[in-house]
């Protein structure tokens, strides 16, 4: 028999009649190793063996970094404010996600923090080399993000954000706010995190009949 390995690609959570799960675009998009035989999976946390569900399908939302896959298996799913609502700054919320991937095996870390700011999605250029026409088209067209104040790393990348008090998801984990060099997200994390806010799930879930 040869050797299975498996790699965490980020989090996700389950939403409609449990079929379905959300993450981001970015995390079921990396490519596969074309040299061995490979396949897109969700794993269900359960310590240290975890179930793994093949993914039927994929659905994503490029533009907003957002995915939903389907699997074969129906899983307990979360609770979603309404698709019009807007948190206020200053609001507690948390995630829960697995931070460092599954090396010690699936056991989910949540971490608390506040709504710092619904602002528009736009990281400025770092030098003139990178005012490229699709980044200037970003700017152009804008679309609001939640700036978090919590501590994220990329293995939380599709974590579901919600109201520490309702438990209700209100935005997806889609990147961290980067001082020095990709590395440093784990080793010196800035503390700032921005989701996308739960109204696009409920566009692309829409978009293909899933809720």
């Amino acid at each position: 028999m040869g050797t299975v390995s498996h790699q965490l690609s980020g989090t996700g959570f389950v939403i409609g009649d449990g079929h379905y799960v959300v993450t981001n675009h970015h995390v079921v998009t990396t490519a596969l190793d074309k040299k061995v035989k490979s396949g897109r999976v969700v794993f269900v946390p359960k310590g240290k063996r975890a179930e793994i569900i093949p993914i039927e399908q994929i659905f994503t939302d490029e533009e907003h970094d957002i995915a939903i896959v389907k699997i074969g298996k129906a899983l307990p799913a979360v609770n979603m404010v309404a698709a019009d609502t807007i948190i206020d700054d200053g609001e507690d919320i948390a995630i829960t996600g697995f931070p460092i991937g599954g090396i010690l095996g699936l056991y989910a870390a949540t971490h608390k923090g506040i709504v710092a700011a619904y602002t528009p999605n736009i990281i400025a250029a770092q030098n003139s080399q990178q005012l490229s026409e699709q980044f200037l088209q970003h700017i152009r067209n804008p679309f609001m993000v939640y700036q978090l104040d919590i501590v994220a790393y990329p293995g939380n990348s599709g974590s579901p954000v919600y109201l520490a008090g309702s438990g209700k998801v209100i935005a997806v984990i889609n990147k961290v706010f980067v001082k020095e060099t990709k590395e440093s997200a784990i080793t010196s994390p800035s503390g700032i995190t921005y989701a996308v806010p739960i109204s696009h799930v409920y566009a692309l879930a829409k978009k293909h009949n899933i809720l």
